[in-house]
């Protein structure tokens, strides 16, 4: 009886062990339960704050490739800009030189590149100066040299020939509009109505055959009427002869005032050039466009 005992008490000890083991057994599921579900909640954090993280620095990137790349153009714009007036500020240099040595009376700058957009006109039966006006190888010259011809005919600077087409002519203002098939550099009509009495000038020409002669003087008076009546003349004192007629009177600048008319007969150096604002809106009305800037 008391050996059964015993092993009941021994049973019973063995039971409430084994509990106590079951439940620590599940104590430590439970825990390991719980530190699975925290790790894979951390993770799930950790992931999409990655996420969120590599959303931010791809904006940040896009954002920086945007920066740079709007640097980029400004920098190119401003390298452009600067190019142009660099250019342009060359030009501005080479013109000051040019009007600087024109001051100093040496129009040989300005003469340079002034006499190879100078022609001669020639016909069957007279002969004159012309200057182109614009780069549709229009040329300006004088309606007394050409009229009564059976041909025009234009001998470049270089001395290539070209058969001319008469365009248009204004007889009272004496100007004929010619152009040839061929594009040439021309000269700038400047505002006459600035030419000032004194100022120095040129004529380039082909006096009595001597072909692309230039002759300096000033201009003696502005607004003079001319024998047709109008009030559109410079006077100057630069000699012309015959041949002169038609070709252009340069300012300091190389640009055209005038286009050398006509003198007056038994008298030196009394020359008659029409005004360049003259020209232009006559050509540019007759013509219903603009030939001459």
């Amino acid at each position: 009886m008391k050996k059964q005992r015993v092993e009941e008490h021994h049973i019973k000890h063995l039971k409430r062990h084994r509990n106590f083991l079951y439940g620590i057994v599940m104590v430590l599921l439970v825990l390991q339960i719980f530190s699975w579900v925290s790790i894979v909640s951390q993770i799930s954090k950790i992931n999409a704050r990655e996420s969120v993280i590599e959303e931010n620095l791809n904006e940040y990137f896009n954002e920086l490739d945007g920066k740079i790349g709007g640097v980029k153009k400004e920098s190119q714009f401003n390298i452009n800009e600067i190019t142009k007036e660099i250019t342009q500020q060359g030009k501005d240099i080479r013109g000051e030189l040019a009007l600087l040595k024109a001051s100093k009376d040496d129009f040989s700058e300005i003469i340079e590149d002034v006499v190879k957009k100078v022609v001669n006109v020639r016909t069957d039966i007279s002969g004159g100066t012309g200057f182109f006006v614009n780069d549709g190888g229009y040329i300006i010259t004088n309606s007394h040299i050409i009229e009564e011809g059976s041909f025009i005919q234009i001998q470049t600077f270089e001395g290539n020939t070209y058969e001319a087409e008469l365009v248009l002519t204004d007889e009272v203002a004496d100007l004929a509009l010619l152009q040839i098939q061929a594009d040439f550099p021309y000269l700038m009509l400047a505002d006459s109505d600035k030419v000032q009495v004194g100022e120095k000038v040129i004529a380039i020409g082909n006096p009595l055959g001597l072909s692309f002669t230039v002759t300096q003087g000033i201009v003696s008076a502005v607004n003079r009427v001319g024998p047709n009546g109008l009030k559109s003349y410079i006077q100057t004192d630069v000699t012309l002869n015959p041949g002169n007629s038609g070709g252009p009177l340069i300012n300091r600048e190389g640009k055209v005032i005038g286009i050398n008319n006509f003198k007056i007969s038994d008298a030196e150096s009394l020359g008659f050039a029409l005004e360049g604002n003259e020209i232009r809106e006559k050509i540019n009305a007759l013509a219903n466009e603009v030939i001459i800037d």
